[in-house]
């Protein structure tokens, strides 16, 4: 097996997972053959990964954030970087996705009942990253400190015991009480936990780092861990991808801009990360659009991204007013873009006869196309490659979604997918819906088509921005961490 070293937090976004990939960045610039894992991550944000060894599958399912991890080591991603995915349904409920595919559904009290199983997966995955590796970086999710779930725990110290991995455990001082958060975690960890701690670091420091050395005596006092270093807030993050949907509760509006593209965000969105590639284009101000606000009146362009609850996004999606005022956007002559869920929704209706997502088994949809969709219980999983039929472009991406979709603008296609028509169009050509996430990030396209809306766009290679953004993360790690330290206490 390859050495490993696992970061955990003193809670949930802490920012493990751009530590992780600045530090597998970091590893592969040393000419090191590094791999991520996380053992088990929620989120709707999920990318499509290989299945070793299994040819006819299309891919699986995992974490958008072991994605992102992936590409900064320079290597393919796979199902077994993160085995077990959950992704929310509903307030109680998620979907379970172990290596890459449709495990079974769970509320939150019966998932608990669950782990033991999936420990054995968890750790054939671990056991088949590691090939050929010499370096595995691990993520954590939440927190070890949460004690009350540890007899089950497949994600932190249940892991990390297990496997023998040692943790760098991470505080985040940008929401304040960082020292009683790590003096806290050391507190309260059973003794076979606490020893496999070998230190910590601080993450997301503001201004002079030289006023913390106090904070790190105290530390040092109440534990015994050595800090490892106090890493500034990461501007360069801010151009990668995000996959936690916490981050969508602290996005605010920028700077005007020519053109304005609202998104609404829905209680179960999902692959928000389909809009950083308008974010990055100078001329776009996107504003993400929170429950209990209208769609702002001066939007060129409306986005209603993926959904991981088609039916019960749409029912809110009314509940919010937001059907009015798409009504008013289209009739100002405004532009719409549906992807995946967001497609459905733009139809005149969606079915789930089998209550696929839930209890609610019909839905009036936004009758923005005529269209109409049909949830089936088998899920398409795939990376594609496809080309734009309205400006005959190619383009990049990846299908995660349940249902089908026929009617009579599917004539007008959006795209064509491995030599089928996929998606729909209006008649006047200003609302389009696709399967295919991803289609913002081919530069070719997102030019043409910011061009069609009046705007120049399409100037920046968003793939080489996300490089340069992970080049520069894994540069200020090497300057504020002890990066040889970390490594080499890998085991």
């Amino acid at each position: 097996m390859a050495r490993a070293i696992m970061l955990q937090g003193t809670g949930s976004d802490v920012g493990k997972t751009v530590l992780v990939a600045g530090l597998c960045r970091a590893a592969k610039k040393r000419g090191l053959k590094v791999r991520p894992f996380k053992p088990q991550n929620m989120s709707n944000n999920a990318a499509v990964a290989d299945i070793p060894g299994d040819n006819k599958a299309g891919g699986g399912e995992i974490g958008r954030a072991q994605w992102l991890q992936a590409i900064a080591c320079g290597v393919a991603p796979s199902v077994h970087m993160n085995p077990v995915l959950l992704k929310p349904q509903t307030d109680v409920g998620a979907q379970v996705i172990v290596q890459g595919k449709v495990f079974g559904e769970a509320r939150a009290r019966d998932y608990q009942a669950m782990k033991g199983r999936l420990m054995d997966a968890v750790l054939d995955s671990w056991g088949k990253i590691g090939e050929g590796a010499d370096l595995v970086i691990v993520e954590g999710a939440g927190s070890p400190a949460e004690i009350n779930l540890r007899s089950r725990d497949i994600a932190n110290m249940g892991f990390a015991t297990r496997a023998d991995v040692p943790v760098v455990l991470v505080g985040d001082i940008d929401r304040g009480g960082v020292i009683a958060s790590v003096a806290g975690t050391h507190l309260i960890l059973p003794e076979e936990d606490r020893r496999m701690i070998v230190g910590y670091l601080i993450n997301k420091f503001r201004g002079d780092v030289s006023l913390f050395d106090d904070g790190i005596r105290s530390i040092e006092k109440f534990t015994g861990w050595r800090c490892f270093g106090v890493v500034p807030w990461l501007k360069a993050a801010a151009r990668l991808p995000s996959e936690d949907s916490l981050v969508l509760e602290r996005l605010a509006s920028g700077e005007t801009r020519a053109l304005k593209v609202a998104v609404p965000v829905l209680g179960r969105i999902a692959n928000f990360d389909d809009l950083d590639p308008l974010k990055a284009e100078p001329q776009v101000e996107v504003v993400f659009v929170p429950p209990g606000k209208p769609l702002p009146a001066d939007a060129g362009l409306v986005v209603i991204p993926g959904s991981k609850s088609t039916i019960g996004d749409l029912l809110k999606f009314r509940e919010n007013g937001w059907d009015r005022d798409l009504l008013a956007h289209r009739k100002r002559g405004g532009h719409v873009v549906g992807i995946c869920g967001g497609f459905q929704m733009l139809g005149r209706t969606v079915r789930d006869p089998d209550g696929i997502e839930g209890s609610v088994i019909e839905a009036e949809g936004l009758g923005l196309l005529d269209v109409e969709t049909v949830m089936e219980p088998e899920k398409t999983v795939r990376n594609v490659s496809a080309r734009s039929v309205p400006f005959d472009l190619p383009l990049e991406g990846y299908e995660i979604h349940l249902g089908r979709t026929i009617g009579p603008d599917t004539l007008r296609p959006s795209a064509v997918i491995n030599g089928v028509e996929d998606g729909a169009v209006s008649a006047d050509g200003k609302v389009i819906g696709t399967y295919m996430h991803g289609l913002f990030g081919a530069d070719g396209f997102r030019g043409r088509f910011l061009e069609s809306l009046g705007i120049k766009g399409g100037g920046i290679d968003y793939r080489a921005e996300v490089e340069r953004a992970l080049d520069e993360v894994a540069a200020e790690l090497e300057t504020h961490l002890d990066c040889d330290a970390i490594f080499a206490l890998a085991r």
